[in-house]
């Protein structure tokens, strides 16, 4: 399929030229003719496999610019994604300078952005609570007139209780063809879109071949050391092209930014600690791509498609252990080979098990100076040897209570050595014995044959 097969309108095919577009992506193919038919779509789908662009392409087809009013509504759960859809939806407007879209999110004063809806936008792109404020309390921005609703990153609006702010937008809106999109669907989502939904469809991408994600899982003992310092230990290995650093808290986030910027490194940091100023700067440094280095939370980048990412470095694993699934995900895309390094401590060994048993395949190294050594599979067992020849030679090598003398591998060469001849001679006698009974047993026989 061409995009060119969907019956677009000239300034959505337009918008599709200058984004590069070649052909639809798997889900854009599955939900674009369903959304132009009006359907509700539960779309389920990882980062980067083009379900931004699957639901922006139908929402632009069907806006009228020549009516004042708000006809397309996005619902993001972090700024950082907001702003990411928004950037992405403003290419719209190169095509068609008429149509409004407006950012709607925490950071901005509440009457400086009332003051700015005197003339309603025709899509608005924001997060819950904000777009809530607006639409219920200062009653500036009227959401009742849209006719589409996108829920993005469902699962995380429902992880993170902004379902509530979506639940009362949704209650005072007229009847509106619902989209949501997420990476899985609980079942307490799964109940609050059937409540809004009407027979939507499933669309299920669980394998696109062209975002396959090729990764190495590669584990690194911390031992002794925070996840901070083994991260400045690991960096000197390898040469990113763009690295994605994952932190279970703001706090470790925080630190290990910190240490690499003490340390040199130029670093983009992103968690929710951060001031609005300082979360659209570095979105801004992300999409210049101002440093190698990205350290993130989780909450942060969840949803948000960066692009070009070599290495993903994990500082310890997630509560959610599908959490590190998606760490692991950003990188390898497109057929490339990615690199997902994570360093762990005992506490981390449980979540590791689960993995494996998953199907994760994890190598196991330790840094040596500037390079990693191969070490043995975590979890190793080494097999038990019965051999009592070896049990006794082991006696002798590795008796750690024996007190160490000059020449003292030498006597340990000559007690093995004597060892193994003993040992040789105890078979030797064992088969001739064995042979002499059976020579014994023959002679019977041919006694009693002879009788």
């Amino acid at each position: 399929m061409k995009f060119a097969d969907l019956k677009l309108q000239g300034d959505v095919l337009s918008f599709i030229e200058n984004n590069h577009f070649q052909e639809p992506t798997m889900i854009q193919e599955k939900v674009i003719p369903l959304a132009l038919k009006g359907k509700d779509i539960i779309g389920v789908s990882q980062t980067g496999t083009g379900k931004t662009h699957a639901f922006l392409i139908p929402i632009f087809n069907q806006i009228n610019v020549e009516k004042n009013e708000v006809q397309a509504v996005v619902s993001a759960p972090t700024r950082e994604l907001a702003l990411q859809i928004y950037t992405k939806a403003l290419d719209m407007q190169k095509v068609n300078k008429r149509i409004r879209i407006k950012l709607i999110t925490g950071g901005t004063e509440k009457s400086k952005m009332s003051a700015q809806l005197r003339n309603q936008p025709h899509v608005v792109i924001g997060t819950p609570g904000r777009l809530k404020d607006l639409f219920l309390n200062e009653q500036s921005l009227l959401l009742q007139t849209a006719k589409m609703f996108v829920v993005d990153e469902a699962d995380m609006t429902l992880e993170y209780g902004f379902l509530e702010d979506i639940d009362q937008i949704c209650s005072r809106m007229r009847k509106v063809q619902m989209m949501s999109f997420s990476a899985t669907v609980p079942e307490q989502l799964r109940l609050f879109l059937k409540k809004y939904m009407h027979q939507p469809e499933t669309i299920d991408i669980k394998v696109d071949k062209k975002f396959k994600p090729r990764i190495d899982h590669i584990l690194i003992p911390c031992k002794h050391h925070s996840y901070s310092a083994m991260l400045l230990k690991l960096l000197p290995t390898f040469h990113p092209y763009l690295c994605l650093i994952f932190a279970n808290t703001r706090q470790e986030a925080s630190e290990a930014t910190e240490t690499m910027r003490s340390a040199g490194y130029g670093v983009i940091e992103l968690h929710g600690d951060l001031t609005s100023r300082e979360r659209r700067s570095a979105m801004k440094d992300i999409e210049l791509g101002k440093h190698n280095y990205i350290v993130a939370s989780d909450i942060a980048a969840r949803g948000m498609d960066i692009e070009g990412v070599s290495h993903v470095i994990s500082l310890g694993f997630p509560k959610e252990i599908d959490f590190y699934i998606h760490r692991a995900g950003r990188t390898g895309r497109a057929g490339k080979q990615g690199i997902c390094y994570a360093l762990y401590n005992e506490k981390d060994e449980a979540a590791i098990r689960i993995l494996q048993q998953r199907g994760i395949h994890f190598d196991h190294y330790r840094v040596v100076g500037n390079e990693l050594s191969e070490l043995k599979p975590i979890f190793y067992k080494r097999k038990r040897n019965d051999d009592p020849l070896e049990k006794e030679i082991a006696k002798i090598v590795k008796n750690k209570k024996q007190k160490v003398k000059p020449g003292y591998k030498k006597k340990q060469k000559i007690q093995v050595a004597k060892l193994k001849r003993k040992h040789k001679r105890s078979l030797i006698q064992t088969e001739i014995k064995k042979q002499a009974k059976e020579k014994a047993k023959a002679r019977q026989i041919a006694s009693r044959s002879e009788e």
